[in-house]
This record gives C-alpha cells, structure tokens and sequence, in this order.
C-alpha cells in the first residue's frame, strides 16, 4: 500500500496557493437590451453558446406551461436541451396543443388536465405553441443548448448571467415580438477571467 506523503509547512502553503489559484474561475455576465430606439426591452431571452458551454448541458427538472385562463403560463420558457416539459390544463374546457416549428413538432389532441406523458424537447430552437381551439392563444419554448441564460427585466432591459467561465462565447437574443421563425439575433462576446463581462443588444425589426 502507498504511504501518505507528508508536505512540510511551506510545502502545504504551497498546494494551497496552487489549488485557490488552479480552480476554475468564473464571472459574471451583465447585458443591456434595447429596442431599436434605444428604448429599454424587457422579456428578452438572452444566452451564451459556446462549445464547452453545451458540454455542461443539464435538463431541468419539473418544467412546465400551465394553460390557465386560456393563455399558456409562462408564454415564453426558456429549457436547456434535453428538458421534458408538462403542459397541465387549468381550465374548465379542452385544449388542443401543438407545434409545428422545426425544432419540435408534436401535438396533445383535445383534453382535460395532464397528460400523461410530457413532450422532450431534444433539439435547439425556438418552438412556437398553439391551440387548435383557441387561435388567440400563443407560447415559445426556447431550447438552447448551454445553461447559461436569462430574462431581461422590466423597466430596465437588464440582466446578469452568473458563473460562467472565461472564454469567447456567442451571445444569442432572442423576443417574442420577433417576426414568426426568426432567428435569434447573434453577437460575438468574450468573457474575461477577472471582472464582469459586458454587452449591449439592440433589437430591431420587432412587430407591434
């Protein structure tokens, strides 16, 4: 058996400074959206793609859209790639759930409340929701493929997204009141290894 191998005092302040120093580092995120008018965007889906970024990768657990008042809530969710979601209905009539976009077509024939099997989104994308019975109700899924993401807030258009490793990554955004199958709009950002990395979106082309 191998012995224990004992470091002198010097010798242990040493792998110390090495193991604070040697751990992964990690920073924040500060994002700025705006409409074209230079107007603060609220509810803008905002995330970091890179290459190790989808490596870390992890399905939520317990996603849901709740059909409640014949709206879907929330109307926008935003999963990592691999998440199975639950679409409950709390209303007192049926609904008829479905999807057409490339990124997940399914559909949930007419019922009342839960199915029982959830709808695994497995692939990136922005997946847009109707109802067969109520035209007026719309929702998004957005699947990305990293675990590094958010919500610009009311008011200010702001966000922060935090722990994420230094590199370069592609900041993607994304708005409901895009045109229907746009894409999210992309700007490169790398993120420093001390500090907090920065960036400003500005949204155009938003629909009413």
């Amino acid at each position: 058996m191998a012995r224990p191998v004992l470091l002198p005092a010097n010798g242990r302040a040493a792998l110390l400074v090495w193991l604070v120093c040697g751990s992964a580092v990690a920073a924040t995120v500060q994002v700025e959206v705006s409409d074209a008018e230079g107007r603060p965007l609220p509810d803008a889906v905002v995330f970091l793609e890179s290459p190790e970024a989808r490596k870390l990768v992890k399905p939520l657990a317990d996603a849901e859209i709740v059909q409640e008042g014949r709206q879907f809530v929330p109307s926008v969710l935003v999963v990592p790639t691999g998440t199975a979601v639950m679409f409950p209905n709390r209303d007192k009539v049926r609904h008829h759930v479905y999807s057409f976009s490339p990124a997940k077509k399914f559909e949930l024939k007419l019922y009342a409340g839960t199915p029982s099997n959830p709808v695994l989104f497995d692939q990136q994308g922005v997946v847009t929701l109707g109802c067969n019975i109520h035209d007026r109700m719309v929702g998004w899924v957005i699947v990305v493929d990293t675990p590094y993401f958010g919500r610009s807030a009311s008011g200010t258009g702001k966000l922060q997204i935090d722990n994420v490793p230094p590199g370069r990554y592609t900041l993607r955004t994304w708005h409901s009141r895009l045109p229907v199958g746009a894409a999210a709009l992309e700007q490169a950002l790398v993120v420093p290894a001390t500090g907090a990395g920065q960036a400003a979106v500005r949204v155009t082309g938003l629909q009413p």
